[in-house]
Formats: C-alpha cells, structure tokens, sequence
C-alpha cells in the first residue's frame, strides 16, 4: 500500500514537473509561454539570478499579467523550454510591452541580454524587446526573465515565434500602426487647412488634440524609440511623459469649450477657464519631483472627467454638436478603460482585440471631424438664414429709407418753394423801393434848372435803375441763380437811351453766356456807367453812333467788352472821373479782374475776370 502511494506521488510530481517544460519544436510558430511560466515578486529589488533561483516561484495561469505604475519592485517570470527533435531549434521570444524600462533576460546564472526603454540598441527595429533562443537537439533550458519599470507602467507578456512568422507579424503590425498614424495625420492636416480657410479656433484646437495624441500614442506603441528619436534621448523623452498626457487632454478641452460655445454657460465656462491656466502648473509637479509620479495623470483624467460632464450638460440644453462629442467621449472613455484594465492586470482587452486603441482613436477622430463638418453646415445654415433676414431687413429698411427721403424732398421742395417765393417777394420789394427812390429823383429832377446838376441825379437815377432791373428780372423768373444776361443788358441799356434821348445810337448785344446774380449786378453797373459817358461825350450830334457789348466765357474766365466808335478821349490827361473810379472799383475788386481801356479813335473797354466757384470745383 505504502509502495502505491509513493509511485502515484512520483507520478503526480512528475507530471507537474512535465506541466512546466514547454516542448518545442521547428513547427511550433507561435506559443504563448505565459501561462505555462511561473512568476515571483522581487520587494527588496536586491536579489540577483543565483538568490533567485532558491525561491519559490508561483504559478501563473494567464496570457499576461500588469502591474500598473510600480516603481518598487521587480518582478521574475521563469520558464523552461525543451528541443524534442534532433535538430538545433532557433526562436525569438518576445517580452511583448515596449514601455517596461528594464527587461533581462537569464540562463544558467548567466545574463544573456538587456533590453527595454533604458537599455536600446542601434540596431533594434523591433517595437518590442526581443530576445534570440537557441536550443540543442533534446536540450532542455530554464531562462528567467527580470523585468522592472520606474517610469511607465510594467505590463508583461511573453510569446514565442519562429523567426519568419516573428519577423511577418512585426511587418504587419508596423504597416498596421503607420496606417493608424497615417490616417490621423491626413486627419489633422485636412482640419487644418479648414482652419486656414475659416479662421474658426474649433478646427485648431482639433488638429493640436490629433497631433498631441499622436505624439502620445507614438511613445505608447513603441515607434518613438526606434524611429524618431535617438536611443540616448527616449529615458529623458519618457521623464516628459505627464506633459506628453497632458497636452492632447489640454488641447481637447480648448476644443470642447471653442466646439460647444460654453461661453452661453458662464459658471462651467469660468471654472474651466481657471482650471485650464492652473493646468500646466499642476502637471509641472510631476515634473519637479518623482514622489508622485503614481498620480501623475490624474489631473489629466480629472479635466477629461469635467469635460465629459460639461459634454452631458449641454446635450441636455439640445446642443447638437454635444451629440457628436458625446458619442466620440464613450469611445475614447471606452478605449482609456481598457488601457487602465490592461496595466493594473485585472483585464487585457488588446489579447483578442490588439488594435482596439488605434481604432478607437480613429474612430473618435473621424466623428469629431463628422461634427466640425457638421458645424461648417450648420454654420452655413445659420448665414443663410442670417443673410435672408439681412436681405429682408434690407427691403425694409430701403423701403423706410425711401419713405424717408420722399418725406425729406417733399420738405425741401416745400422749403425751397418757400424760399424762392421769399426770394421772389424781396426782390419785388426791393425793385418797388428803388423805383420809388428813383421816382423821388426825376421828381426832384424836373425842379431843377441847372443843366449839370440835373445831368448828376440822372446818372444816380441810372445806377439805380441798372440794379432795380436786376430784383424786377429775378422777381419774374424761376431760376434764382443766373440772371438771363442778354434781356438784363437790353432793359439797362434801353433805359439809359431814353435819360439821353440818343435815338441815333445803334446798340449791338453779343451775349454768350449767362452771370449770376453778384456778377450780374457789377457788370449791370459798369455797363450803366460806359454806355452813359459814350452817350455824353463820345458821338457828335450829326454822327450815326454805334455801340457794341460782347459777353463770352472761355473755359473758366468772363470776358466783357465794351466799345464805341466815337471820338474817344485822351487817356494822358488826368481824370477825376468818379464814373471811372466806379468801374475800377467794381472791375478789380468786386469781380476780381483786370481791365483795359483803349481811346485814341474810340473806346474800347475790356474786362476778364475768373469763375470763382467753378475755379474752386476743378482744384478740389
């Protein structure tokens, strides 16, 4: 009996020391050796590969196996592996997490290979550490793996591949990840464009969040360490690690409250705000000291957690942008769960979906860009609407407007018809005065015997008429501007013939042009005070007189002219005629011109004065 026993624990021992060797063999192109691996937990971080060997190791029972942030310990996986053929077995083993700072790989007390963020290779290609196992025929090996991690989180995972089917699944799986990266980098260009073209913030908060997260991602998977940096420089790349989370988590909250217009709900608007500039301050901690370096995203994921609250709110307001970003949050929440699962241990989602996270981040990404396109038609809705409600208020404004204006010139035309009529009865006062006045002075005229003095109110009489018919012509004609010059000249002139009954005078008008009315009146006087000495002094009584008046214009001067082909006068004597210091005055200082006078045979007076106003409207 005592015999039975004893082989049936022979055998039960044998078959669990059988449990633990993991027979290979050239047909053997993948196997995951975790779970026929056994596992034991170094606290004191001091033991080395002969101490090691004396513990007792514990069974593990699973694919894989995750620590979270732990700094504090090391930990050893032993596995034995066996040759059953009779040819020399070479494979690849690969420790399958690209963060674990430090991975050693031990047989026979002896260190066979470092690898791990702490200790890359130039010669490295692989994402992942990877270790060369070379087994005899019928050999039978023990390795031990040491695999501790100070920064990230330790994860472990051990597979062992054929070189072919190793070096195949790593092609793949670099060509997948460039896809990935690809894809998100065409997604972050497109949108930035959009932003050059729009100028909304919207689409530049959401390229600087796909650009963080490829950042991110590149150092999570792995492709940082062995194509874009320098292996000397990915430990100090990996101590900016907080700020590496932290930025894409900033970057989406600029987009969340740009995206969701939070401004409309000033208490979150202005928490977030705060929380934003103290943001970076906070992560700078982590950055200082390393003491917390296991919370060190939690002020990240505080802020994602605020933000998916927020994101809720505003779906409960009906803000239909919040429906997109809600739904592209229970992605990337789903995805960052899985993540956490997977480092602490408890579930590791990536054995039967490994490329969950990049298909969660693309996914997100294509449904935020659904949403910024969305907004570009809502947008495009709402200046439609706005464009039609501006074209409608145009209609109603023009059409106030034009009422406006009808009521204004009606008022004006009133106004001016107003005026003019004013105009028209001062001028009609003004003309019955100076009539008056000169009826007064051929009353007092005809009283008086002295032929000189009688000669003297004649003239007044004359100068007074030469302005009196000026306010009669204004008083009967509409336009109150310009004087119609040839029928003013021709009433003057006629009655200055009939003061000096000079019937035999033939008076001839050359009238080209019209003067207003302050030009009108100088010129009304000066040719009052010509015609009247050419009547006096330039004709015998027996001679047939002739007197010509030109008016012309040419561009922008008066030209007036007056001649008579009497006897003329001796321009050397001296003369206190006041008729000529008259016509001085007028000529040169009230019309602003230059006269000349001729009188040898004849008279002739010419006077050439300028446009004033229209000289002012060419300069201008």
């Amino acid at each position: 009996m005592f015999i039975r026993k004893l082989i049936l624990l022979l055998v039960i021992l044998n078959l669990n020391l059988l449990a633990n060797i993991i027979s290979i063999n050239k047909k053997t192109n993948f196997y995951n050796i975790f779970p026929q691996s056994e596992i034991f937990i170094d606290k004191t971080k001091k033991l080395t590969i002969k101490n090691v060997k004396k513990v007792k190791f514990k069974k593990i029972n699973s694919k894989s196996i995750g620590f979270g942030y732990s700094p504090n310990f090391n930990v050893w996986i032993k596995f034995t592996l066996k040759n059953n053929t009779k040819n020399t077995i070479n494979k690849i083993l690969e420790y399958d997490n690209a963060l674990t700072t430090n991975v050693y790989l031990y047989s026979n007390n002896k260190l066979l290979k470092k690898e791990g963020l702490a200790h890359l290779s130039e010669n490295r290609k692989t994402i992942n550490p990877i270790f060369n196992i070379l087994l005899k025929p019928k050999e039978k090996k023990t390795y031990y793996i040491k695999a501790s991690s100070y920064i990230t989180t330790l994860i472990i995972k051990l597979n062992l591949f054929n070189s072919e089917n190793f070096y195949i699944k790593e092609m793949q799986h670099q060509v997948i990840l460039a896809l990935f990266f690809g894809g998100m980098s065409i997604l972050g260009f497109y949108n930035l464009f959009i932003f050059f073209f729009t100028k909304d913030r919207s689409y530049l908060y959401y390229v600087l969040y796909i650009f963080g997260i490829l950042i991110h991602h590149l150092m999570y998977s792995g492709v940082t360490n062995i194509y874009f940096l320098p292996h000397n420089w990915v430990m100090p790349f990996i101590h900016y690690a907080t700020y590496i989370v932290g930025f894409p988590a900033l970057a989406l909250a600029l987009f969340t409250k740009s995206f969701l217009n939070i401004k409309k709900y000033k208490i979150i608007n202005k928490t977030l705000t705060i929380y934003l500039i103290l943001f970076p301050f906070l992560l700078s901690i982590f950055f200082i000291t390393d003491s917390f370096n296991k919370y060190r995203n939690i002020f990240s994921v505080i802020l994602l957690i605020y933000l998916v609250i927020i994101t809720i709110y505003t779906s409960i307001k009906r803000n239909r942008q919040a429906y997109f970003v809600l739904f592209g949050w229970s992605i990337f929440l789903t995805a960052g769960m899985f993540m956490y699962l997977s480092s602490i241990g408890m579930y590791n989602v990536f054995i039967n979906f490994p490329y969950y996270i990049e298909i969660s981040l693309l996914i997100e990404a294509i449904v935020f860009s659904i949403a910024l396109a969305d907004r570009i038609k809502i947008l495009e809705k709402d200046k439609q609407e706005a464009q039609e409600k501006l074209i409608l208020q145009q209609k109603d404004e023009k059409a106030r407007l034009k009422l406006k204006v009808e009521e204004k010139t009606k008022d004006l035309k009133n106004a001016l018809d107003e005026k003019g009529l004013l105009l028209k009865e001062l001028n009609h006062r003004v003309k019955n005065n100076m009539q008056t006045i000169v009826s007064l002075i051929r009353l007092q005229s005809d009283d008086i015997i002295d032929e000189k003095l009688k000669d003297v109110l004649t003239t007044i009489q004359n100068r007074i008429n030469a302005m009196g018919h000026l306010h009669e012509l204004l008083y009967k004609q509409d336009n109150l501007t310009n004087v119609n010059t040839v029928k003013y000249f021709k009433i003057l002139v006629n009655e200055v013939m009939q003061s000096y009954n000079c019937e035999n005078v033939k008076i001839n008008f050359q009238i080209e042009t019209n003067l207003k009315i302050e030009e009108a009146i100088y010129c009304g006087l000066i040719i009052n005070e010509l015609i009247s000495n050419s009547f006096k002094y330039a004709f015998d009584d027996k001679m047939n007189g002739q007197i010509d008046i030109k008016l012309k214009k040419v561009n922008n001067k008066y030209i007036l002219i007056v001649e008579d082909n009497g006897k003329g006068y001796d321009s050397t004597k001296p003369t206190n005629s006041l008729g000529l210091m008259l016509i001085n005055t007028l000529a040169c200082d009230q019309l602003k011109g230059n006269i000349t006078i001729e009188s040898e045979n004849s008279v002739s007076v010419k006077i050439i004065w300028r446009d004033n106003e229209e000289y002012k409207s060419i300069n201008t």
